[in-house]
């Protein structure tokens, strides 16, 4: 049980949480980095927690909903507020809808976590900051120390998941909800690295090709906020081409991107994709959390192998652009 102790401070307003674990402390905080990690014990057992945004960045966001056995949700927020990377991050978290958006009605409290080396290991400290006696008392009588004391017995077993993290492993997709998909890979190189890629035309024509055989003819990039891109691809050989446009909405280099993409010349809706960048170890955690209309089109698109072709454009982006660069 890797729980050192709780020390609930009324006087301060604060709750302080300390958990020891027998890994470096490069481990522990990747933990709390990555999403796949993180959604395993932020939250007690009985009410695992998915995140559909995680931005571990100084003026990020994260998003995630905790769903019960009867399937109720909880839904809630993080604002990032400070982030030293590899030894702490601030945040203030709170109650949302399941878009995301702030339940105002509800407290929210302002959380401190700090990593350290330790002689058998690491230790993160966890203190959370309450605005009031009142709001500190609200949130005992819903169970949040019970919960945080079980959602942190979790992370002994995420710690000890090496395989399922590790960088070596290709392109994976996961269901989030019935309309949205997080597909995730560790590329090898730096997030300045990964995003320029993504937004360098020469480059892309390199990599982001899929199958073996294609050549991307058109690289059309949007740079601001409102403006659109086109991206074509032909056959070397017989055969017709494709392409997509879409809008970029978001962008805050080099750590996330948010734009729509539809296939041009088609009718078929479009999807929301957010693209989130994330040091950790053995490279960057490029995040894609995709939205599509529907839980049939989602299903449908995932069908045609999205992932292997992604797999081999990310294959060839680590072999061909990113070695040696």
């Amino acid at each position: 049980m890797p729980l050192s102790r709780v020390v609930n401070d009324p006087e301060a307003l604060t709750i302080t949480v300390v958990a020891d674990f027998p890994v470096p402390v490069e481990r522990l905080w990747n933990a709390y980095a990555d999403p796949r990690q993180l959604e395993r014990f932020w939250g007690p057992p009985e009410y695992p927690a998915k995140f559909t945004r995680h931005d571990l960045f100084p003026g990020g966001r994260s998003h995630y909903v905790m769903t019960g056995p009867e399937g109720d949700k909880a839904p809630g927020f993080w604002e990032v507020l400070a982030v030293d990377p590899g030894k702490s991050f601030e945040v203030r978290d709170g109650f949302a809808d399941e878009a995301g958006v702030e339940n105002t009605a509800m407290p929210s409290m302002r959380m401190v976590f700090t990593f350290e080396a330790t002689e058998g290991g690491s230790r993160v400290t966890t203190v959370t900051h309450f605005g009031s006696t009142e709001q500190l008392e609200q949130l005992l009588a819903m169970g949040m120390d019970e919960g945080m004391r079980s959602a942190i017995g979790q992370i002994d077993d995420v710690l000890a998941d090496l395989a399922s993290f590790a960088a070596e492993r290709a392109t994976e997709a996961h269901i989030l909800s019935d309309s949205q998909v997080r597909v995730t890979r560790v590329v090898r190189g730096s997030v300045e690295q990964v995003w320029r890629a993504h937004h360098d035309a020469d480059l892309m024509k390199r990599w982001l090709l899929g199958p073996d055989g294609w050549t991307m003819t058109v690289c059309e990039i949007a740079t601001k906020v409102g403006d659109t891109y086109r991206y074509c691809w032909e056959p070397e050989g017989e055969g017709e081409g494709f392409g997509f446009d879409g809008v970029l909405l978001e962008s805050v280099p080099p750590r996330r991107a948010v734009t729509t993409e539809h296939m041009t010349g088609t009718d078929y809706p479009s999807t929301t994709n957010q693209m989130t960048l994330t040091p950790v170890d053995g490279g960057t955690l490029l995040s894609i959390v995709i939205t599509y209309p529907s839980a049939e089109v989602r299903d449908m698109v995932l069908a045609t192998g999205m992932t292997d072709g992604m797999e081999t454009s990310y294959a060839r982006l680590e072999r061909d652009v990113l070695v040696g660069s």
